[in-house]
């Protein structure tokens, strides 16, 4: 029997202040990502927040920025802060998740191919069923050596790489039909 939980990963008002945020895609991504919530929680799937946290900056707590953003209306069931990529290291999470027999995440929240992939990896790497809801995660351009790779790459990218290998990946509908 699988027992889920579903990751919200870095869904805070950090983001609001970094230099390469848009509005372009946040409103799709607010959406789908009320959608996921409201649905898990619904079918009494606990929704886990994670937060990123750093010492100094926009992710640290003295900035006042690591809260959810306004949008978000669900009450965790847990929340844990991180301090790398992955939601697993050093943050209790694996041992709180184990405590209650999940064995299956859903991973949404910012950003598509850092924070949450590789959460996703860890999960997978962890012996953990992975769905990534690619729908309900934002992410934004990246440019490395003058090639810039748009929200679309990024996503098919992430998407390629975890597919048959660290995840499922499945839009919101498709995730909640599942949990039913």
């Amino acid at each position: 029997m699988s027992r889920s939980a579903v990751l919200n990963i870095d869904t805070q008002c950090s983001f609001f202040h970094r230099d390469y945020w848009q509005e372009t895609d946040f409103p799709a991504f607010q959406q789908a990502l009320t959608r996921l919530l409201s649905g898990a929680q619904a079918r009494h799937i606990p929704v886990v927040d994670i937060f990123h946290v750093e010492d100094e900056g926009v992710f640290s707590h003295a900035s006042g920025y690591v809260k959810p953003m306004p949008f978000l209306t669900h009450t965790p069931a847990a929340i844990f802060e991180k301090h790398v990529h992955n939601a697993f290291t050093d943050t209790g999470l694996d041992r709180w998740l184990r405590q209650r027999d999940c064995n299956h995440l859903i991973i949404c929240g910012i950003r598509t191919e850092q924070c949450c992939e590789t959460t996703a990896r860890v999960a997978s790497d962890l012996g953990y069923r992975v769905t990534f809801v690619t729908e309900a995660t934002l992410t934004f351009p990246m440019t490395h050596q003058r090639i810039t790779l748009d929200v679309n790459a990024l996503r098919h990218r992430t998407e390629t790489v975890l597919a048959g290998r660290f995840a499922t990946p499945l839009t919101v509908s498709a995730c909640l039909e599942l949990l039913t």
